[in-house]
């Protein structure tokens, strides 16, 4: 983390390397979300794009979205919030600006939460829109504590449903091992 990441009362997240999009190929193919995201998850219907800090010429590697498009991406940091505590995900103001809309829905990251963000990035604005990992700080994350932690039993990741703990992937469970 950077000095310059940390405001007033929130902490800006940097844009990490991974993108994913939806396929546009799969013509008359539907998906139901009733059960969850495993049927993507477990189709291959999203293209992850990983870029490296710089190309091969010594410039930083960027991402182009389009207008009118959408794409996931990760946040660089990993984040942990403790079990007496919960978090919001926010868009910031600058992005939002050129019509870059940083977090679509669900901005609650729940106590206990470990990974990476998941960002649901769509670009509303006219013109093209260059993403640059690792420079854009898209978003930020403001913490609010809670009356009492919440019982180890019911915090997340505790539960099969708590598919996103240690997200590396935003369609993929991360399988636990002991080791």
């Amino acid at each position: 983390m950077e000095d310059k990441q940390f405001g007033e009362a929130s902490v800006d997240l940097r844009l990490g390397f991974c993108f994913f999009n939806l396929r546009e190929d799969l013509h008359g193919v539907k998906v139901s979300l009733a059960d969850g995201i495993k049927t993507i998850a477990a189709a291959d219907f999203s293209r992850k794009i990983e870029l490296e800090e710089k190309d091969k010429f010594g410039q930083l590697e960027t991402f182009t979205l389009e207008s009118g498009k959408f794409i996931l991406a990760m946040t660089h940091e990993e984040v942990s919030v403790p079990r007496d505590m919960i978090a919001r995900v926010e868009g910031r103001s600058t992005y939002a600006r050129v019509g870059l809309s940083v977090h679509q829905t669900a901005p609650w990251i729940q106590p206990a939460f470990e990974g990476q963000i998941t960002l649901e990035i769509m670009n509303n604005g006219p013109l093209p829109i260059e993403l640059t990992p690792l420079r854009d700080r898209p978003c930020q994350l403001t913490f609010f504590r809670l009356s009492s932690p919440l019982p180890k039993k019911e915090s997340h990741g505790s539960r099969e449903t708590d598919v996103y703990q240690g997200q590396t992937h935003p369609f993929r469970r991360i399988q636990k091992t002991n080791s």
